[in-house]
C-alpha cells in the first residue's frame, strides 16, 4: 500500500460500490422473490455530511434493486448507476461529464468488478474484507467490514484531512 493520507487532500469525489461496500455483501430473499439488504446508518451519516460539505458522491453497482436507488437518493446521492457490468465505462463518462481527474476521485470496491477502477481513480479503497486480489492492487484496506462503517471511515478520515469534520456540540441533539 502506498502512503494513501497524502492522497486524501486532493479527494472532492467519493464513488461506492453497493454490495459488499455499503452492504455487508448478503442478500436476503424474501418470500415475495424480492432481495433485501442492510445498510449502516453510519455510512449514511457519512455520506449526508459529506454532500453538505460539498463532496460529489456517486454510486456504480451491479445490483438493479430500485430499493438501492430511494435509500441512495434518500441521503442525496444524486448520481446513482444501477446493473453495471463495465464500471471503468461508467467511470470514464463520470470524469467527463463533472470534468474531474483521477486523482481527485476516492474509490472503493470490494471484488472483481471493482478491479479496473480501482486501478484508475487518485485513492483506491476497499473494506476489510474484500477479496484478496482486490486487497493486493489498493492504496487503503479500511479495517472495518463492508456494511459495517467502511464507508464512513474513508469520508471521515477525508474531511478530517481537509479541515471539514468538525465535532458541532450545539447541533447534536440528545435522544433522552
Amino acid at each position: 500500500m502506498n502512503n494513501y493520507k497524502s492522497k486524501l487532500n486532493q479527494i472532492t469525489t467519493f464513488i461506492f460500490d453497493v454490495d459488499g461496500v455499503l452492504t455487508d455483501g448478503n442478500v436476503i430473499l424474501m418470500p415475495d422473490g424480492s432481495l433485501t439488504r442492510v445498510m449502516n446508518t453510519r455510512d449514511g451519516y457519512a455520506v449526508k455530511l459529506a454532500i453538505e460539505s460539498g463532496y460529489r458522491i456517486a454510486i456504480i453497482t451491479g445490483g438493479r434493486d430500485k430499493q438501492i436507488k430511494e435509500r441512495l437518493s434518500l441521503l442525496g446521492i444524486q448520481d446513482i448507476y444501477l446493473g453495471i457490468s463495465d464500471k471503468l465505462e461508467i467511470y470514464q463518462e463520470f470524469l467527463l461529464s463533472y470534468h474531474l481527474k483521477n486523482e481527485e476521485v476516492l474509490y472503493m470496491g470490494d471484488d472483481m468488478p471493482d478491479y479496473q477502477v480501482l486501478k484508475e481513480v487518485g485513492l483506491s479503497s476497499c473494506p476489510y474484507d474484500a477479496a484478496s486480489d482486490i486487497r493486493g492492487i489498493v492504496d487503503y484496506i479500511s479495517p472495518i467490514s463492508g456494511g459495517k462503517g467502511c464507508v464512513r471511515d474513508v469520508i471521515e478520515q477525508t474531511l478530517k484531512a481537509q479541515g471539514k469534520w468538525v465535532f458541532q456540540e450545539d447541533k447534536i441533539t440528545s435522544s433522552l
